[in-house]
């Protein structure tokens, strides 16, 4: 399949058991960079988002204040190539490694974490 509605995509039956989804229907997506391991960004992921970016190798996720996918950097540019997807002991986080490619950030930046050092 080569679309880029995720809606389209449907999970692997045994990967989505394994998956234990928040009442949304949701779980966290950790993103981190492809050899560094520095995070970049956090976002969520329902099963048509991970089915997606498995098949794709590209980051897909569910925005929940706007209600709908996305495929990081369709509007900006900003591509992330998905070279790794591990699911947490529990079930209920993955870990995406990326090759970014420009900012990780709605900001821009390149990380959402690079603002404000608490500690």
């Amino acid at each position: 399949m080569n679309s880029d509605n995720p809606a389209d995509y449907t999970l692997d039956a045994d990967i989505a058991a394994r998956l234990k989804l928040n009442e949304a229907g949701l779980l966290p997506a950790i993103v981190q960079a492809h050899g560094t391991g520095e995070v970049l960004m956090m976002a969520w992921m329902d099963t048509h988002a991970l089915a997606h970016t498995l098949a794709t190798r590209r980051g897909t996720y569910y925005s929940r204040s706007r209600d709908e996918y996305w495929i990081k950097g369709l509007t900006s540019g900003h591509t992330q190539e998905v070279t790794g997807v591990r699911l947490d002991c529990d079930g209920d986080t993955v870990l995406v490694t990326v090759k970014q490619v420009g900012g990780a950030c709605h900001t821009g930046d390149r990380s959402c974490f690079d603002a404000d050092e608490l500690l």
